[in-house]
């Protein structure tokens, strides 16, 4: 979904087809899919498959004009797996998209919005300058769980989780927010 191609004045470039949300979408649900019983705690792993089964058992899989819950499939929360998210800060619209479908608050989101605000789409290294945020404005405490989610060519979708081994409460010298962390988080209005 993702090419490099000549163009007529023999410039390469990016060529990303219009199947591409549809693509990243089934790349991300088996990501999600994958990730759920590792992390999520058994009770919300009970929802899901409760969810599932009554889905199947019952017809709420079918097409149904009237009925919206037979359309979106249950999305387990993630927020009881994670205090911390770093979603691959892509563009505005795949942020927004992301925010919408896991069910994240704006505080949840903050350190992506902020990274695309100020670095703009640094491909999947995004998640990294968005661990720095967090560790910059020293929200990141011991035993803190974060996962990294991010995206490239191919379509590819991986997941990694960590675990605070201790408070952050002096970030790195080398941290590149140390240089204007306090005006942030900025508006983006």
């Amino acid at each position: 979904c993702v090419y490099q191609e000549e163009d007529d004045q023999k410039f390469k470039g990016l060529k990303i087809s219009k199947d591409l949300i549809e693509i990243g979408g089934e790349a991300l649900k088996t990501n999600i899919t994958t990730l759920g019983p590792l992390v999520l705690p058994f009770s919300e792993q009970l929802i899901f498959f409760a969810t599932l089964v009554w889905r199947n058992l019952f017809g709420g899989g079918k097409s149904d004009k009237n009925s919206s819950s037979s359309k979106k499939p249950y999305i387990p929360n993630y927020k009881l797996a994670f205090e911390h998210f770093c979603v691959h800060a892509a563009s505005k619209a795949i942020l927004d998209e992301l925010q919408k479908n896991l069910e994240l608050s704006d505080k949840n989101m903050e350190a992506s919005r902020m990274t695309l605000h100020r670095f703009g789409n640094t491909s999947s290294s995004s998640i990294w300058y968005e661990l720095a945020y967090m560790e910059a404005k020293e929200k990141v405490k011991r035993g803190d769980r974060i996962w990294q989610l991010a995206f490239g060519s191919g379509f590819k979708c991986n997941s990694a989780v960590w675990r605070s081994m201790r408070r952050v409460a002096k970030p790195s010298s080398r941290n590149p927010w140390l240089d204007s962390i306090n005006a942030y988080p900025a508006s983006l209005n």
